[in-house]
């Protein structure tokens, strides 16, 4: 550990050596995921937002089917919110989803007449889309056009926390300013590749003790569970009266109607004259 009140920054001899040992690493064990075969900044971003929380196992095969489906920003911008929640369905926090569709409604607007939608090529730009935080802006950069940025998640930070012997409760300022100092210039890509597959691979969790900041809550039981399987009734039934999505989620009218509300605030679904039905 570094000592109390040293800079946790490394040494260049230090920070060479942790480049080449996990970037030969990387050569040797890399693993064959489908949006690391392409450079579309749009096919990363859906990559990033199915990966917020969400195993890659699990992400592959509907990363996969999603760009079959739509392919383009102005595909998915054009497609019904219904037929989105619907391909969503089985990855969780279905926000996701729609922000991805809004994100790509706003590229589709800004784009110049006659021009293909894109996305935008700065960390400003990205940040404005609608749900785009700083790591999803950096890691677009990084993935799509191998920029010179640091992009740090729980893999990233594990990995570095544990490398360097810095120590667990770094800022994120801090920890951001260790991720750009070691940053190998000219290879971010494989540089947070290594850093990722390294960090499910080899410095797990388990194996080095070093927890996420962040922890998911339990599904079972949870309101996210009981929110989802609203919106799945919704989805697979039609727009339903609030008692008979009672009846159907087997919940009090009074629990359902705050499920609908919340569901409601967050532009997934809408309620007319009694009736629910997807946004």
């Amino acid at each position: 550990m570094s000592p109390a009140g040293a800079s946790p920054l490394p040494s260049a001899r230090r920070t060479r050596a942790l480049q080449e040992r996990l970037l030969a690493w990387y050569e040797d064990n890399r693993r064959d995921l489908p949006w690391r075969r392409t450079t579309d900044p749009y096919a990363v971003l859906v990559s990033e937002i199915m990966l917020q929380q969400t195993q890659v196992a699990r992400v592959t095969p509907r990363f996969v089917e999603w760009l079959e489906a739509w392919p383009t920003l102005e595909s998915l911008a054009a497609a019904p919110l219904a037929d989105v929640l619907v391909r969503w369905q089985g990855l969780g926090y279905n926000n996701r989803a729609r922000r991805l569709r809004e994100c790509a409604v706003a590229a589709v607007a800004a784009a110049p007449d006659g021009r293909p939608a894109e996305l935008p090529r700065s960390l400003d730009g990205l940040r404005a889309l609608p749900g785009i935080g700083p790591y999803t802006a950096r890691a677009v950069l990084v993935f799509a056009h191998n920029d010179d940025l640091a992009a740090v998640d729980a893999n990233v930070r594990r990995v570095l926390t544990h490398e360097l012997g810095l120590p667990g409760d770094l800022t994120d300022t801090v920890l951001q300013a260790v991720a750009d100092a070691v940053l190998p210039r000219g290879r971010s890509r494989d540089w947070h590749n290594a850093l990722m597959d390294y960090g499910s691979l080899v410095l797990t969790s388990r194996a080095t003790g070093i927890a996420s900041r962040t922890r998911q809550g339990a599904f079972e039981g949870s309101r996210r569970q009981k929110r989802a399987r609203l919106l799945r009734r919704l989805l697979d039934a039609g727009p339903q009266s609030l008692s008979d999505l009672s009846a159907a989620l087997g919940r009090p009218l009074d629990e359902t109607a705050d499920l609908v509300e919340r569901l409601r605030r967050d532009g997934l679904v809408t309620e007319t004259g009694g009736i629910v039905s997807v946004a």
